[in-house]
């Protein structure tokens, strides 16, 4: 079988295949130390250890403390089944149809265990084939079979990505030379970039966010399918989608995300009504300006809403939908609703937004209306709505980006901060200051 995995993942002949070999680097040679790893995730690894499985951390938690950095998460392979991982953990539930998982919960902090995975097309012909069945595309529909370690490190995505570290020995083992791509700083696909792709779409994206992440290339080879395959990512569900925009810009790259994304043509499958009004001459400043905020945001601590980032991202499609309604006659305000259903009703074809998240956003985008509307009481109304915070944030944003004068946002700034007397100072001034309207002379009487 893994003479046959190793045919599948150089191309099946198609290309000259790279060596793969099982390497375990001593302690004496990599920085990995068991002190970067959480408490959780050590008490999972031991736990498994000492009830006679093998167990490894592996992934992104190991190529992030190789890179110096803290990961974020901490996921673990081993050679125990899910219900076998279940049974040792009391604080752990089974999860997932397409392959099951077990999450092992620790308060906050959830440490994930798989079961080493192996190839599906390798499978004995006497298996279910509803464990590895295939769509027309070559899209994985289904992938529960199980192998050793080698397969389960051949099967992964990026080199990078198939590293483990043993906690028993403090090694670590490289099936995929993964150690020499990180020393190059670039992310390369295990096996045929073109199959991997058609298995699963969702892999082009990864290969931006992990670079834009990182600060990697994309290996020429890895690089060279994306653009024609692009795609293929209209035959994700719109929900997976969504989750997959929602790490694309919520990591703190944003921007650079974006900017690979509109380089290898990804953007369109995931936004296609925004990359056509930019198409069509629409600007992209305030999406930049939303996400070097956002990036900003994150730097600092901070935490990110979806509707937020949707309401950026979809702002240029809702632009052109607006002014092509008033242009045809329709009063502003009934345009504005209209074209928000319109907008939305398209994006959810390609990328789902649950109704907690598309409310909020319908109303940052009305409440751009009502922020120059600040006479009489309408400040205090308008200031009172409870999604006045990010509104006003998106009108910043706006001006900053370029969109409108810099002005409201200052005043709207110094509204919040001032006290009540200075509020009603506020606005009277801004009674003051509008011109007023020219009397009419009433006609003369007839004599």
């Amino acid at each position: 079988m893994l003479k046959r995995l190793l045919s599948y993942v150089s191309g099946n002949g198609k290309k000259k295949p790279r060596t793969y070999q099982r390497r375990e680097i001593p302690r004496d040679q990599h920085n990995v130390s068991r002190s970067a790893i959480s408490e959780p995730a050590k008490k999972v690894l031991s736990r498994l250890n000492n009830a006679g499985y093998e167990a490894y951390l592996v992934g992104g938690g190991v190529r992030d403390i190789l890179l110096g950095g803290k990961p974020k998460d901490f996921d673990i392979a081993t050679n125990a089944t899910p219900e076998e991982v279940h049974d040792l953990f009391r604080n752990s539930r089974l999860i997932g149809r397409r392959f099951r998982i077990v999450h092992v919960l620790f308060g906050r902090e959830v440490i994930e265990v798989t079961t080493f995975r192996g190839n599906a097309a390798d499978a004995d012909e006497e298996d279910d084939d509803d464990d590895r069945r295939t769509s027309e595309h070559g899209l994985l529909l289904r992938d529960n079979v199980y192998g050793s370690q080698e397969e389960d490190a051949l099967r992964r995505d990026f080199t990078v990505n198939a590293l483990y570290y043993c906690i028993r020995d403090f090694t670590v083992v490289d099936f995929a030379n993964g150690i020499e791509d990180l020393k190059n700083r670039q992310m390369r696909l295990i096996g045929d970039p073109e199959t991997r792709y058609r298995e699963d779409p969702v892999r082009m994206l990864r290969a931006v966010r992990f670079a834009a992440k990182l600060g990697f290339d994309i290996e020429p080879e890895t690089e060279a399918p994306i653009r024609e395959l692009a795609p293929l990512l209209t035959h994700i569900p719109p929900a997976r989608l969504f989750e997959e925009v929602l790490k694309l810009f919520s990591a703190g790259h944003g921007e650079a995300t974006y900017d690979l994304l509109s380089e290898y043509n990804l953007l369109a499958p995931l936004f296609p009504e925004t990359v056509q009004a930019i198409n069509n001459g629409e600007p992209d400043e305030l999406i930049r300006q939303a996400l070097r905020n956002t990036d900003a945001r994150i730097a600092k601590g901070k935490s990110v809403t979806p509707y937020f980032l949707f309401a950026a991202m979809l702002w240029p499609a809702l632009q052109a939908e607006w002014r092509k309604r008033q242009d045809n006659g329709e009063p502003v305000q009934p345009a504005l609703h209209q074209s928000i259903a319109k907008v939305i009703g398209r994006q959810v074809q390609a990328t789902s937004i649950p109704k907690r998240f598309s409310g909020p956003m319908k109303e940052i985008w009305e409440l751009q209306m009502r922020l120059p509307r600040r006479q009489g009481k309408r400040a205090f109304v308008t200031m009172s709505h409870p999604r006045f915070r990010a509104a006003y944030d998106f009108l910043l944003v706006r001006e900053e980006s370029g969109e409108i004068e810099p002005g409201l946002g200052q005043w709207w700034t110094e509204f919040q901060e001032t006290d009540e007397r200075g509020q009603e100072r506020m606005l009277t001034q801004l009674g003051s200051d509008r011109p007023r309207k020219r009397r009419r002379k009433k006609p003369a009487k007839k004599a």
